[in-house]
């Protein structure tokens, strides 16, 4: 099984994604395609605060990762014409690490703070009185003679990213001014967006393989780009140098990535429950047993594209493959296998938590 790190169609950063993520992020709200409602929000929000001449308000982004969180930061520093310094939750181990960041921002400068849930307790303590008062309250010694010393900040922005915004603390949630959700796109938007990465790495991409490789991208835009990458080697070692319908659906074939962006350890995860489990249900500890995977990597990784397209269901006794999980194996459904009343639409992953 190859590891959840190095997965083609993992929608974290693998190998060498940071490095050619960065020439392709879009640097203004403009160009950036699809969260409508998000980027109309920012673009008012970012405008009023450069008209009053202040700091944007705090800003909580939230949705599956490979959605443009990140990007989205470095757009909104672009916009206000500030500085930005990024760096994450499980960075900042110590309460002195997020001193020396803080006390180092610029007047409207933005902190952006990736798997912010990751935070530590202590370090939150810290952060409340900067996000509220812009003020660095210190202890300074130890024993009787320790005294709190508070500092003035500039006042900045904080963006803070999260996969998990049920385990942002309650009070850290309540310090941001503005929350959105980052929704998965749709195939005409990340046909959109493959598009425009191929002009910019200078590949030639028809728009009927863009619209092959945004069906099988599983609504996130760094999987498109991944793949688009995987096909323009293929085109160039087996097609010819050059990108056609054919040769991106060779590619795929090739990288065993199916019609509906399904890949061989997604199918060995409904397999496992059709097959060895009569469908389920069957807790995730056991399926984690079954195919020598950890249970956390299931349900992070694999899980919330299968909820989504509507193949498991979680219930209080365990997960349960629906009749399109036995069909999309070639399998027929028994009598009475659950089926969503939606079939296209995605569902919800986070609809019902079932066991752990």
């Amino acid at each position: 099984m190859v590891p959840p790190e190095e997965r083609l169609l993992a929608p974290v950063p693998i190998l060498d994604d940071d490095e050619v993520e960065r020439s392709l992020r879009p640097r203004a709200l403009s160009e950036f395609p699809g969260q409508e409602r998000v980027k109309e929000n920012l673009v008012i929000a970012v405008e009023a605060a450069r008209k009053r001449g202040e700091a944007l308000d705090h800003l909580l982004l939230y949705g599956p990762p490979g959605l443009g969180k990140t990007t989205l930061a470095n757009i909104v520093a672009h916009e206000m014409g500030v500085a930005i310094r990024t760096t994450s939750g499980p960075a900042i181990e110590r309460p002195g690490d997020l001193a020396a960041i803080l006390t180092n921002l610029k007047e409207h400068d933005i902190l952006f703070i990736d798997e912010v849930h990751r935070l530590s307790r202590a370090v939150e303590e810290i952060l409340y009185p900067a996000m509220e008062d812009f003020a660095l309250d210190l202890v300074i010694g130890k024993g009787p003679g320790a005294r709190s010393v508070r500092l003035a900040m500039p006042k900045f922005t904080l963006v803070g990213a999260t996969t998990r915004y049920a385990m942002v603390s309650a009070p850290m949630r309540d310090r941001f001014g503005s929350v959105y959700r980052l929704d998965f796109y749709d195939a005409p938007t990340l046909a959109r967006i493959v598009k425009r990465s191929a002009q910019i790495l200078g590949v030639a991409l028809p728009d009927d393989a863009a619209q092959e490789i945004a069906r099988r991208s599983r609504g996130t835009p760094r999987i498109a780009n991944r793949i688009l990458r995987r096909v323009r080697d293929y085109a160039e070692v087996r097609g010819g140098g050059a990108i056609s319908l054919g040769s991106t659906r060779d590619a795929l074939a090739l990288l065993e990535i199916d019609d509906l962006g399904l890949d061989e350890t997604d199918r060995l995860v409904i397999r496992c429950i059709v097959e060895k489990f009569a469908g389920g249900p069957v807790g995730l500890d056991t399926i984690a047993a079954s195919i020598g995977e950890e249970a956390d990597t299931i349900m992070d990784v694999y899980e919330p594209f299968l909820l989504q397209r509507g193949f498991l269901q979680r219930t209080p006794r365990g997960r349960v493959a629906t009749a399109g999980a036995y069909r999309h194996l070639g399998i027929e459904p028994p009598r009475g296998a659950t089926q969503p009343a939606l079939w296209d639409e995605p569902a919800n992953p986070a609809s019902s938590e079932g066991d752990q």
